[in-house]
């Protein structure tokens, strides 16, 4: 499944979604399909993964998940760090088995029948290592100049708050310059850059004033031990450095406001009871393929208003989205530009605007916690 795309689509292999809840408009289809994605959206930093019903998160944790990059013109003449000084990086934190093999506590660890992980785990599973592109803790051998990192949070369920210190212990400077749907209007400089499961952000780092033969260390100010621990950059050689940071990175961003819209709507995620079980539940109720949870216009602006108990990373397929406010106060830095995933921070309300353009049809709504996922937080949305 594509976050971000142009059009996210789904099926459930037989027509038959988890806990024996049927889809009345599955299509039926045996061992293969083929989709065709018309990408006309803006360039940005997408990934996909495998969206099996009931069973995201050990096959998230497993590794059926990838990075795509959408360019465009427009922005190869920025003069943007390019080549080998962009670098894509996939975090996610696994937890491995004396045998080095991946440890996930699913109740059915053949991944067929009963979904779910044990008690202590329901919260999300978290992991002791930290791998960057599937390499444990890597340090990566870099020129003293700018480089443009595209980071996405793969994890299941860790939050991440990443800084960047060098050996001397300065921090240096994380100017953001994309969001989940791409280039901001406009750079935003943050030290401390926090980081939801399905967040992505286009960051520059520019290692031009540390010293050669030195190291920067990529840190979660959110974790300890060696969870605290990203990644390092070490400083290899000085070099000439053509690349820059425009004033201005695009235009073309939607300028949706409160008047704009045809209707405000209000969700709540939090925890209740599925099936007799432990859930996780939007509005108070568990996913169910059969239901469509919201109908939408083509064409229609609407505010949507989202509460959350706990931490919930909130996820819109089709759309991307502008943060009106949190709390009733303005959006954080790391807020800005166009998005598709909203870190919700525990007792926190926040608004978001968008338009459902493109296309007609069924898509989802859901918590990017990956076992919350698995455990009912998530609807589907009509687009008529």
């Amino acid at each position: 499944m594509s976050h971000g795309m142009a059009r996210d689509m789904r099926h459930d292999m037989g027509g038959v979604a988890g806990h024996g809840m049927h889809d009345p408009r599955a299509v039926l289809t045996r061992l293969t399909r083929d989709y065709t994605f018309p990408l006309d959206q803006r360039p940005a930093l997408l990934w996909y993964l495998d969206h099996r019903m009931d069973f995201t998160a050990p096959a998230i944790w497993r590794g059926l998940a990838g990075l795509q990059i959408v360019r465009d013109d427009a922005e190869d003449s920025l003069g943007l760090p390019a080549g080998r000084r962009e670098l894509p990086l996939m975090i996610a934190d696994r937890a491995f088995a004396a045998d080095g093999s991946l440890d996930y506590p699913a109740l059915d660890p053949t991944l067929r029948e009963q979904p779910g992980v044990r008690e202590p785990y329901l919260a999300g599973v978290l992991g002791d290592v930290i791998l960057v592109n599937g390499a444990p803790w890597p340090v990566h051998e870099v020129d003293a100049a700018r480089y443009r990192l595209r980071v996405l949070n793969a994890s299941n369920a860790r939050h991440y708050a990443l800084e960047a210190v060098g050996d001397d212990g300065r921090r240096l400077d994380l100017v953001q310059i994309g969001a989940d749907q791409g280039l901001l209007a406009a750079p935003v400089t943050h030290r401390l850059l926090p980081i939801a499961p399905a967040e992505r952000y286009d960051v520059i780092i520019d290692f031009s004033g540390v010293p050669v033969g030195s190291r920067v260390r990529i840190v979660n100010r959110l974790g300890s031990g060696r969870t605290r621990d990203v990644m390092a950059f070490r400083i290899a050689r000085k070099a000439t450095d053509d690349s820059r940071i425009p004033h201005t990175l695009s235009d073309d961003l939607p300028s949706w406001r409160r008047s704009d819209a045809a209707r405000v709507r209000a969700f709540s995620f939090r925890a209740g009871r599925m099936h007799g079980d432990h859930g996780w539940l939007i509005g108070g109720l568990p996913f169910d393929p059969a239901r469509s949870d919201v109908t939408v216009r083509l064409g229609d602006v609407e505010v949507w208003r989202l509460v959350a108990d706990v931490h919930h990373p909130v996820h819109l397929h089709l759309v991307g989205f502008r943060v009106l406010s949190r709390s009733g106060r303005r959006p954080l830095p790391h807020d800005a530009g166009l998005k598709d995933t909203i870190s919700l921070r525990p007792g926190e309300a926040a608004e978001i605007i968008t338009r459902f353009d493109g296309y007609r049809g069924r898509y989802l709504f859901h918590c990017h916690n990956a076992e919350h996922e698995d455990m009912g937080m998530m609807a589907n949305l009509e687009v008529i």
